[in-house]
């Protein structure tokens, strides 16, 4: 897995592609959490567009991101997931934690 970054402003939107899986969160999770620091966003955006796969690990990644962003009054957001990756998200409850937005890719 690799991750593009983009800010705008003081969004950050970090682009993963590839699978989420245990080895890959916890490498995802410190370069985000690196990324987001480095560049004091106040909004992240997880684009899941060309995610693959994704288990309880991708999860975890997930509403680890959120956490940190609510913890220094920031948000996040999930964009583009697939449909496979958007059920597994919605399954877990994540929906009616933070936005899962479909954005028309460019």
């Amino acid at each position: 897995m690799y991750i593009d970054y983009k800010l705008k402003g003081n969004v950050l939107t970090a682009s993963l592609h590839g699978e989420i899986d245990h080895h890959s969160a916890v490498i995802a999770r410190t370069e985000i959490d690196t990324e987001i620091d480095r560049v004091k966003a106040v909004g992240l955006n997880l684009d899941l567009s060309d995610i693959s796969f994704c288990d309880s690990s991708g999860l975890g990644l997930v509403m680890g991101r959120l956490k940190k962003m609510r913890a220094s009054g920031g948000s996040a957001v999930v964009l583009n997931p697939s449909e496979r990756v958007e059920k597994v998200l919605r399954l877990a409850g994540i929906d009616t934690l933070m936005p899962i937005k479909k954005e028309e890719l460019k």
